[in-house]
């Protein structure tokens, strides 16, 4: 019986290892015979130079940003358009205004009992790994971390090795002078690594997961016997969430809530999406990363020509038949 069901499934692979071969094949030819030789554009006899490269992409994001009117959609029957105007008048109203407080009060000043930083000891060095949420909250720890062993905290390098290949700077995504100048009374901050200090050997550690204060003051601090420089290899989940003395709690809200603030251009186009909501409607929408996942796996087509827009979307459709048909085999096992 058991040889039997194996050799059924044996069969089923082997026909659904031809069939993808017969889909793939099938989608080659489509690709290729829907757009001959003749037809496809010819390639330019120079290529442009690195700064007409710039200068159109320039142009385009510039075209996008200064684009102020939202598409236009067909319009409701009159009838309809009479009958949610008072209520959509009221949800408007009651979109824009500040959400409730729940008699939650902003709690990042800090006590009487707080000085300013200490004379450093050495040098904290910071990967920020995850995605930009788990990067900002990692940030928040390392500063406390920072205050609690007397380091000089050097701006934290971003996560450059995760999935969407994002090779932006701190500098890119923060307001780095804000950053700097916020903490000044609770944090020394520096841009970079002393040069005289660049090849000096590092100590470098995997903080552990949800420490308190004892962990850093003992064993962290203790490095500073040997080491000018310390290096946290990740920066999330590294500080614990309850017991904290009061102030380190502050020093984080501070850091997220005032010392990490997004960089103009950031700040700019926020702002831009949140007047075009408030004037053309309460919806819009908005893929913060244009990743290669997001590519495959929605109907984006921008920036391509529509002979790739074409090849995409054979190349899709090879995919989603194959994940079907993976999906049934795994059905029949």
């Amino acid at each position: 019986m058991q040889k039997k069901r194996w050799r059924k499934v044996s069969i089923v692979r082997k026909m659904l290892t031809f069939a993808i071969a017969a889909i793939a094949l099938m989608a080659l030819l489509y690709v290729h015979v829907e757009f001959p030789a003749s037809e496809v554009t010819k390639l330019p006899d120079k290529l442009p130079t690195q700064h007409e490269f710039s200068s159109q992409k320039l142009s385009r994001e510039r075209s996008w940003i200064q684009e102020l009117a939202p598409p236009h959609l067909p319009k409701a029957p009159l009838a309809a358009r009479k009958l949610d105007v008072a209520s959509r008048n009221g949800s408007l109203e009651k979109l824009w205004k500040p959400p409730p407080n729940r008699d939650h009060v902003p709690c990042v000043a800090a006590s009487p009992l707080y000085t300013p930083p200490p004379e450093s000891r050495g040098y904290l060095l910071v990967h920020a790994n995850g995605g930009l949420n788990q990067m900002r909250a990692g940030i928040c720890d390392m500063v406390a971390v920072a205050r609690i062993i007397n380091a000089t905290l050097v701006i934290p390098e971003l996560d450059k090795r995760s999935l969407w290949q994002d090779s932006s700077n701190f500098s890119d995504v923060f307001d780095e002078d804000h950053f700097i100048n916020s903490l000044k009374n609770d944090v020394n901050v520096i841009k970079k690594l002393p040069k005289e200090l660049a090849s000096a050997t590092k100590a470098v550690k995997h903080f552990r997961s949800w420490s308190g204060v004892d962990y850093y003051e003992e064993e962290i601090a203790r490095l500073w016997d040997e080491y000018q420089i310390i290096r946290a290899a990740k920066s999330d989940s590294r500080l614990a969430n309850n017991n904290l003395p009061p102030d380190i709690q502050k020093l984080r809200c501070r850091a997220c809530y005032e010392a990490l603030r997004f960089a103009p251009k950031i700040e700019a186009m926020g702002k831009m999406l949140v007047d075009r909501m408030r004037s053309y409607g309460p919806y819009i929408a908005l893929h913060l990363r244009f990743e290669k996942d997001m590519l495959a796996f929605s109907g984006c087509t921008h920036d391509l020509s529509p002979e790739e827009a074409e090849e995409l979307k054979a190349i899709r459709w090879i995919i989603m038949t194959y994940s079907y048909l993976i999906t049934r085999a795994c059905a029949c096992d």
